[in-house]
């Protein structure tokens, strides 16, 4: 199996920036690409961002193009999402995911909040 594990969240003010990680390990293999979701309370889990794992390239949602960047560390089997100026609607748990040829696999996420 895959596990993920998130860290780099936390309690921000609007203009902050914060990084997140996601650990991959287990049966990585084959592995197509990785990213982040997020859900608000409220609302229904959102794609933010992703990168495939060979080419590395990159996929944003609209609303984070410009603000986030996602990159990966092939050697540390980790992938990285840099949020720049962070808005209070940003605020969501981040959850992040691994495509591969086993399956899709999902950490557990991390709570990112950002303050006015």
């Amino acid at each position: 199996q895959v596990q993920l594990v998130e860290s780099g969240g936390g309690l921000v003010q609007a203009g902050d920036s914060l990084r997140l990680s996601c650990a991959a390990s287990g049966r990585t293999f084959s592995r197509h690409r990785m990213g982040w979701y997020r859900q608000a309370p409220g609302k229904e889990r959102e794609f933010v961002a992703q990168i495939t794992w060979s080419g590395g390239s990159s996929y944003y949602a609209d609303s984070v193009k410009g603000r986030f960047t996602i990159s990966r560390d092939i050697a540390k089997n980790t992938v990285y999402l840099q949020m720049n100026s962070l808005k209070p609607e940003d605020t969501a748990i981040y959850y992040c995911f691994l495509v591969g040829g086993l399956g899709d696999y999902w950490g557990q996420g991390t709570q990112v909040t950002v303050s006015s």
